[in-house]
């Protein structure tokens, strides 16, 4: 039996949007562009999740109530933060309590998988194709590179880039997530190696922030600033990945 602890999760907040999707329209790709400011300290995660309205009407002639689900719900999230007056992410979340505005949040929570790693080869064309046997990433998967010789143009050791065009046994990637595959040029030497940029489970949501008061307490009592988000839409679920 696997345990995963809450320890190790992160939430971030982004900037005011102005209209919130329907459940339908809840994809990863409206996320893709948010620039994301981490809250630290954060001390106690709340309970997340849907909930529906319980509907109940009574029959005389059965002799019973007759219940049925009703609209849902995503609830009141309470976290709690350790007092950072500096941080940016704290400051964030004060100001977004100023405003009637929704925001997004992300959770990211601490179970990445083991990494995986490969040899691969490399094409020079537009775009460079790479191909690596057996491979099951998928679009979006997070990849690094390293040598022992050089990578063609187009390409640096180390850096993130994300998987397009995946296909059976080749990829291309691009320097941003959805973005366009890379172009290599140049010439290349030595063994190139392959390998993914784990990923812990991810939620992403839009959330009202209703209030940011401290806590009180005695004298070795830590600080600590309370916060209530209203979760405003569906709680997308992205499941944690090796790539």
């Amino acid at each position: 039996m696997q345990l995963y602890p809450v320890a190790g999760s992160r939430i971030y907040i982004g900037p005011a949007v102005t209209s919130v999707p329907d459940d339908e329209d809840m994809v990863a790709s409206l996320f893709t562009s948010v620039v994301w400011t981490e809250i630290d300290g954060w001390q106690t995660m709340g309970a997340i999740g849907d909930s529906k309205a319980l509907i109940t009407e009574s029959a005389i002639n059965r002799g019973r109530d007759i219940k049925a689900g009703g609209t849902k719900n995503a609830g009141s999230m309470q976290n709690q933060f350790l007092v950072l007056p500096d941080d940016d992410g704290q400051l964030a979340l004060i100001a977004a309590e100023n405003t009637r505005h929704n925001y997004p949040f992300k959770i990211v929570h601490d179970d990445a998988p083991p990494a995986l790693s490969s040899v691969v080869t490399m094409t020079i064309a537009a775009p460079g194709v790479i191909s690596w046997a057996g491979h099951t990433l998928v679009n979006g998967n997070a990849v690094k590179f390293s040598t022992t010789g050089a990578l063609p143009t187009g390409l640096v050791a180390g850096t993130t880039y994300y998987v397009v065009s995946a296909a059976s046994g080749t990829l291309s990637v691009s320097a941003t997530p959805g973005g366009s595959a890379i172009t290599t040029t140049g010439t290349q030497s030595g063994v190139h190696t392959a390998t993914t940029v784990p990923t812990g489970s991810t939620k992403l949501f839009y959330g009202i922030v209703m209030g940011s008061p401290e806590q009180g307490g005695g004298a070795n009592t830590a600080r600590l600033v309370s916060t209530t988000i209203e979760i405003n839409s569906a709680i997308l679920r992205i499941p944690a990945a090796a790539a």
